[in-house]
C-alpha cells in the first residue's frame, strides 16, 4: 500500500490538539469532521478511526455521518476545487450546461479528480446565492451568471 503524504504526523498531532482544546466532545463530532477535512483535505478511513477513538465513537458511527452530509469526502480533492451548483435556481438557468461544460473541458466527471491533482468537480444543491444563478464556485471564489462559455476563462484563472 502507498503511503499518503497527505495523512502526516504532524496533521494528527494537530488535529488531536484542536479536539484536547474542546471543553466537553460530546455531541462534536461533525464539528471535528470539519476540522479534519479542512486540515487533510478529505476523511480518509485513517481519518475516521482517528476522530472514532478520540470521541470514544465507533468507526461505523463516524463512518455514517462523513457518507451521509454530502459535504465530507473521502477522496482527495485537487487542488482547486470547481463546484457548480445544481440548486432549482441554477439549473433552470443552465447549470447543467455549465457543468457539462466541466467536465468536457477537464476530462473529469463529478468526484473525480484530473491525473495532475490540480482540479476536482463537485457539485452542490445550494450555495444561497440564487440571484447570482447559475453560480459556480472555485475554492472560496464565487462566480455568478456563468454560462458553459465562460468556463475555459475561469479554469484558465487557475492554469
Amino acid at each position: 500500500m502507498a503511503v499518503n503524504t497527505a495523512l502526516t504526523e504532524e496533521k494528527f498531532q494537530e488535529l488531536e490538539q484542536y479536539i484536547d482544546a474542546m471543553p466537553s466532545t460530546k455531541g462534536e463530532l461533525i464539528r471535528v469532521l470539519h476540522k479534519a477535512q479542512d486540515i487533510f483535505g478529505y476523511l480518509p478511513q485513517e481519518v475516521q478511526k482517528f476522530v472514532g477513538k478520540q470521541l470514544n465513537l465507533s468507526t461505523a458511527k463516524v463512518f455514517g455521518v462523513v457518507s451521509f452530509y454530502s459535504y465530507f469526502t473521502m477522496v482527495p480533492k485537487g487542488e482547486f476545487d470547481v463546484a457548480v451548483c445544481m440548486g432549482t435556481a441554477c439549473y433552470v438557468r443552465g447549470a447543467d450546461e455549465v457543468l457539462d461544460e466541466l467536465k468536457k473541458e477537464l476530462d473529469i466527471e463529478v468526484g473525480e479528480t484530473t491525473p495532475d491533482g490540480k482540479f476536482s468537480i463537485t457539485s452542490l444543491r445550494c450555495v444561497g446565492a440564487c440571484g447570482l444563478a447559475p453560480v459556480v464556485m472555485v475554492g472560496e471564489k464565487v462566480y455568478g451568471r456563468v454560462t458553459k462559455d465562460m468556463v475555459k476563462d475561469i479554469l484558465a484563472e487557475y492554469k
